[in-house]
């Protein structure tokens, strides 16, 4: 579909994910109703009746068995809007944070900007609004623009318009809130662009309370898919072109936005054997049982040891849990008791982890040092082959 096709025959859906919102869910969607387009709830196994209380309402829905995530969920309502012959999708949460009457700035955007995917930025200067929400928002924008080189002034909002066709056809590994960091990725890769519009945002206790986003696990699925993300768009190999958009170009990954991201990333150190020690740092770093503390403290010691913040701080998601911290507490384990801990469980690795730190802190001293070699040599690598790419050509990369 061209951008012109896109314009004559425009027809939006609000779709409204739902889990266990039974206090927000009925009002969010009696006033989603009123702005005159068609409404999709999609009840996400919900298991608390809030979706019952929907009864009789003119509305469609759709009920997934069980919970599977709010990507999921977006996901269906782009198969349920594309079977049903609808172009866009505009999904708002059902906690209350968003005001469906703004449904009515991404409908105006949305004929402007046809291919686009549209995404609300929220006013966070309200007093109400919790300092966690600035920082994460700062934080996905600069990651986002790493992967792709695209900039969102609110990457993080879920207040979103998405094209059917982008959700047809660009595929995406994540299904909870991740997702939402990984399509927008994905979809500039494919050649999609992204928008924004103004939105407003209302945080109380009781959308802090409908809100199911959870700190640590979700946090640290987003930082695993940003090292993912950001590890593939350093590979010099172009992305798939799946959407054409005449009106604003395609964004197909080209070796110059290979070289703007490697210097976004390499912005503070030029050696090699520096960029090696930095990435060596994170992960050695990440691997030590440093609770709740891992990017204070990577960020304090490259500052103080003058190395790339950015790099380390980034290659140190890559120990992010599971998989190191259990691995660090096998071998803590083992070296403690002499054999392996073969009960592997939430009980033995999650509920009982203070009873494990020893083994963490342990395991740590040795694992960490030798994935640290082994991060540095990669990094070193790759540093000195792009080095001598760059001087080849004569120069340096520009921005």
């Amino acid at each position: 579909m061209t951008g012109e096709e896109a314009r004559e025959d425009i027809r939006p859906l609000i779709a409204i994910p739902t889990f266990n919102n039974r206090d927000t869910v009925p009002q969010v969607v009696k006033e989603a109703w009123k702005t005159g387009l068609p409404v999709l709830v999609v009840n996400d196994g919900s298991t608390d009746g809030g979706p019952d209380l929907l009864a009789g309402l003119p509305i469609d829905r759709i009920d997934l068995t069980v919970n599977q995530g709010k990507g999921a969920a977006i996901s269906a309502a782009g198969r349920w809007a594309d079977e049903h012959g609808f172009t866009h999708i505009i999904a708002l949460d059902a906690d209350g944070q968003h005001d469906p009457g703004d449904v009515s700035r991404f409908v105006e955007r949305i004929h402007t900007n046809p291919l686009a995917i549209i995404v609300g930025r929220r006013d966070l200067s309200g007093p109400d609004v919790p300092r966690s929400s600035r920082f994460g928002r700062a934080f996905s924008n600069f990651w986002l623009r790493v992967a792709c080189g695209a900039s969102n002034p609110d990457s993080q909002s879920g207040f979103r318009a998405y094209p059917v066709e982008i959700l047809r056809k660009v595929k995406c590994s994540t299904r909870r809130y991740d997702f939402e960091v990984e399509i927008l990725v994905r979809s500039v890769w494919a050649g999609a662009s992204l928008d924004t519009v103004d939105i407003s945002v209302h945080y109380d206790d009781r959308t802090n309370q409908e809100s199911h986003f959870r700190m640590f696990w979700d946090n640290a699925r987003i930082s695993l898919l940003n090292t993912r993300l950001v590890g593939r768009n350093l590979v010099p190999w172009p992305h798939r072109l799946l959407i054409a958009d005449p009106v604003n170009g395609a964004n197909r990954l080209s070796l110059r936005d290979w070289r703007r991201s490697l210097m976004i990333l390499f912005s503070e150190g030029s050696s090699p054997r520096a960029l090696a020690a930095a990435a060596a740092l994170g992960i050695f770093l990440g691997t030590l049982p440093l609770i709740a503390c891992h990017s204070v403290v990577i960020v304090f010691c490259a500052m103080r040891l003058r190395l790339n913040r950015l790099l380390a701080l980034n290659v140190s998601h890559l120990c992010a849990p599971p998989f190191v911290p259990a691995l660090a507490i096998e071998v803590g384990f083992f070296v403690r008791n002499g054999r392996w801990l073969t009960e592997f469980s939430m009980q033995t690795l999650g509920r009982e982890l203070h009873h494990r730190l020893l083994d963490y802190l342990l395991g740590s001293l040795i694992v960490g040092p030798i994935l640290a070699l082994v991060a540095g040599a990669v990094v070193f690598v790759h540093a000195w082959l792009y080095q001598r790419f760059i001087a080849r050509r004569g120069g340096a990369p520009h921005g």
